[in-house]
């Protein structure tokens, strides 16, 4: 089944670190190799790093019903749990979470275990919802991609 990008889901800024890079590397997106193949660099260069995630209802910050997360507003470098939240989405059953640093232009899984993970049914008034443990490598300015089935 052909995946596709649902939304970027949150941006959010951890203290950011400085570091020098090339024009030519600035300009380039590399996907990492294991990343699942119906993930697109040209999904990275849509980013807008204006639009950031808003609190919903119940905890959950996010896009107005699209999706979003119990757990994210206070992000850490040591791990956490996060609740994601979909919504107008028919039968989702993967949810595939990609994480990418605005400064070293590079993608991340910050699930901690791996890209992808099974989801489930309805709660909080949403289509879909599932518990993960996510772990955001390291200090910056995040976007969070996120894609279905």
């Amino acid at each position: 089944m052909n995946k596709k990008l649902l939304i970027m889901l949150i941006i959010f800024s951890l203290l950011s670190l400085t570091a020098c890079t090339s024009d030519e590397t600035i300009n380039k997106i590399t996907l990492p190799k294991d990343i699942p193949n119906f993930v697109k660099a040209s999904d990275f260069e849509k980013i807008d790093w204006e639009q950031k995630a808003v609190p919903l209802h119940n905890n959950i910050i996010g896009n107005e019903n699209k999706s979003g997360v119990i757990g994210a507003d206070a992000p850490s470098l040591n791990g956490q749990k996060w609740m994601w939240h979909l919504w107008g989405i028919d039968n989702p059953t993967e949810l595939t979470v990609v994480g990418y640093e605005k400064e070293t232009r590079t993608m991340h899984p910050i699930l901690t275990t791996g890209w992808t993970f099974r989801l489930g049914g309805a709660n909080n008034g949403a289509d879909a919802h599932a518990p993960s443990s996510v772990q955001i490598p390291e200090k910056g300015q995040w976007a969070i991609l996120v894609y279905t089935n």
